[in-house]
């Protein structure tokens, strides 16, 4: 996989506070054995690569210049935290990363003082640090709060909802601006980085106060003019217009690379006076690894992979994965109808759409981190006879939770939401779980609610959410591979709100919603040892229900287990509130319902989360077993 790096500086770094400790001089060392060891760690864990490697001189240089963990450093989304925990005494559990009882991928405050908040979704920093700004002040000491957050996420509305708060609130608070991308900043160098030194200088600081203090008994038109010519004038000079607007005191461009240009800016701000402060840092994703520099899209997020060559050893596919099984359905529906749009929230081809864009570039819309507005968005498209897919991760839907009531619900607009990352998705942890879709979709009012249980049904639920216009529809369907089935070219429309029969049975009833009916036929099997036959059905439909299935099963078993990768509250909640109203848990039924515990769960493999949760052919046989009062002797799963 590669030479292990000479760490020689960084074998004496147990905390931030050797970090504060070293010369100036000796930074630069630090930061190389720093991107060094982070490179040779993730070629053996997988994980997130470039975004760390873009900050590691910055990282370095904050923990010189700060003194963590008194002083708050808050990263945003977290993938850009590796050298951080490098830094901050996990360095020897670097390669436990993003697997089962190891370090989480994103920061999180039970793992270590020096997290102070938990990152997973974007755009939280500010405002998180600004409470703890408030805090601080409402206490009385005089720790420095530090938010470091990426252009990327600059993009979502929250941001700005906070530095809005901030300017208005004037509490002090440091945020760092991390463009690595948008280019919104002009070329870096001397002159710049110069220009940053002398504006975040206290004697700059002092001698503005002091000019605006004389200018303040001019007339009124001259105040104004002189106001205008100042705010002006250092918006070109440095770019800073829109975030002085916003009540910040903006200082940058800085080369974010360069210990010269960042730690005299660094110092100085932490010095200086009241308020909120913004350093707009100037990096390149990937920095000091050529493969991720040429390619940092690739790069983001890695398998394992070889630091010579740069080939990550990801294994071929057994099947094509949902995420490709969506693009191809959207595809296909787009080909026969032109009203079929796709919306995405800054992840085209996370969400499989970077394949619907090359095939429909006017018919594919990625709106950034913004999934608020995209569920609008898309609302407004519809209200205009369009059919707007809203592609978007699970747990990043929740973020648009308000808008999909209000916007898309209330007025019953026929928005169809292509759910990827539905349950559990392993390495990343609780913060990127699909866990609750199906809860806080199947609750409300006029959704029609699918969840596939195999590749060819998504294509089926994708052809089928196409067609329906009566109302908002939701298809949901896991990360990874299918279970290699054929598919068509296109999709067939199903029936609203009938499931299927996949085999019958006697004795027990298995109603499974979503790709846990593998699982479900699987435990059909073993429960033939047991002398007991089991009717296995597919309910595709977690709203509407297919009330006369649920009857049929209720009325014709002694056990009804159903199963579903989604939190309490979800489809089985659902089936047992009819079954309680209409009378059917009178006559002797045994019900069972198997879905996720009650508890964020730590990352791990999936199949190793789906077994602790319970959700595996040996737990629903031995549910079954249980409500009949038997004991099972096997131990067997699938799983």
């Amino acid at each position: 996989m590669g030479i292990k790096p000479v760490t020689d500086l960084l074998d004496q770094i147990s905390g931030s506070e050797d970090v504060s400790k070293l010369d100036h001089d000796q930074l630069q060392q630090l930061a190389d054995e720093v991107r060094s060891d982070m490179i040779h760690a993730v070629s053996q864990t997988g994980g997130h690569l470039g975004a760390g490697l873009g900050v590691v001189e910055l990282t370095v240089a904050l923990h010189h210049v700060f003194n963590m963990p008194k002083d708050k450093l808050i990263w945003d989304v977290g993938h850009q935290c590796y050298p951080h925990k490098i830094l901050t005494g996990r360095r020897d559990r670097m390669k436990s990363i993003r697997q089962g009882g190891g370090l989480a991928g994103f920061t999180k405050r039970k793992e270590s003082e020096y997290d102070p908040f938990g990152a997973g979704h974007s755009s939280t920093s500010i405002s998180a640090g600004l409470g703890m700004a408030v805090s601080r002040d409402l206490r009385g000491s005089d720790e420095n709060i530090v938010a470091v957050i990426g252009d990327g996420s600059m993009s979502a509305g929250m941001a700005y909802e906070a530095m809005n708060n901030a300017g208005a609130l004037k509490s002090r608070l440091i945020v760092i601006l991390n463009d690595n991308d948008m280019s919104i900043a002009p070329p870096v160098g001397a002159m710049s980085a110069y220009l940053a030194r002398l504006i975040s200088s206290r004697s700059f600081l002092n001698l503005r106060d002091f000019a605006k203090n004389i200018v303040k008994h001019f007339p009124r038109t001259i105040s104004e003019k002189a106001k205008k010519a100042e705010e002006y004038a250092r918006g070109m000079a440095t770019g800073g217009t829109l975030f002085e607007e916003l009540g910040f005191y903006y200082v940058g461009p800085v080369d974010g690379h360069n210990m010269d240009h960042l730690l005299p800016v660094l110092e100085n701000v932490r010095d200086a006076g009241e308020g909120p402060v913004l350093i707009h840092v100037v990096t390149q994703k990937g920095k000091g690894y050529r493969y991720a520099e040429e390619a940092d899209d690739k790069y983001h997020g890695v398998s394992k992979f070889n630091v010579v060559t740069g080939t990550q050893s990801k294994s071929a596919p057994a099947a094509p994965s949902y995420t490709g099984v969506f693009a191809k359905a959207l595809i296909a529906e787009a080909e026969g109808d032109e009203k079929v749009i796709a919306i995405t929230a800054a992840m085209p081809s996370g969400t499989g759409l970077d394949k619907f864009e090359a095939a429909f570039p006017d018919r594919c819309f990625d709106v950034g981190i913004a999934e608020q507005h995209a569920v609008t968005f898309a609302a407004g498209m519809a209200t205009e006879g369009f059919k707007p897919f809203v592609t978007i991760y699970s747990t990043f839907l929740q973020r648009a939770y308000d808008q999909v009531v209000h916007d898309v619900a209330v007025q019953n607009l026929p928005v169809r939401f292509a759910i990827d990352r539905a349950g559990l998705v392993g390495a990343d942890g609780p913060t990127h779980a699909g866990s609750f879709d199906v809860t806080y979709l199947a609750s409300l009012p006029n959704f029609v609610v699918m969840a596939a249980a195999d590749e060819r049904e998504l294509m089926n639920m994708v052809a089928t959410a196409a067609a329906y216009d009566t109302g908002p529809s939701a298809v949901r369907y896991p990360r990874g591979e299918g279970i290699g089935l054929d598919l068509p070219q296109k999709g067939e429309i199903l029936d609203i709100g009938k499931g299927r029969i996949m085999q019958k049975g006697a004795h027990i009833a298995i109603l499974s919603l979503g790709t846990r009916l593998q699982e479900a036929l699987a435990a059909a099997e073993s429960l033939k040892a047991h002398g007991l036959t089991t009717t296995v059905a597919d309910a595709r439909f977690a709203k509407p229900l297919d009330l006369d299935m649920i009857r049929d099963l209720a009325l014709n078993h002694e056990v009804l287990v159903t199963i579903e990768e989604g939190s309490i509250g979800g489809f089985g909640s659902h089936v047992l509130d009819y079954l309680s109203n209409e009378g059917l848990l009178e006559n002797g039924l045994k019900v069972r319902t198997l879905n996720l515990p009650d508890i964020f769960q730590d990352q791990d493999s999936p199949e190793v989360m789906y077994q602790q949760a319970g959700l595996c052919a040996s737990d629903i046989v031995k549910a079954s077993l249980k409500a009949l009062r038997r004991n099972d002797t096997s131990s067997s799963s699938t799983a």
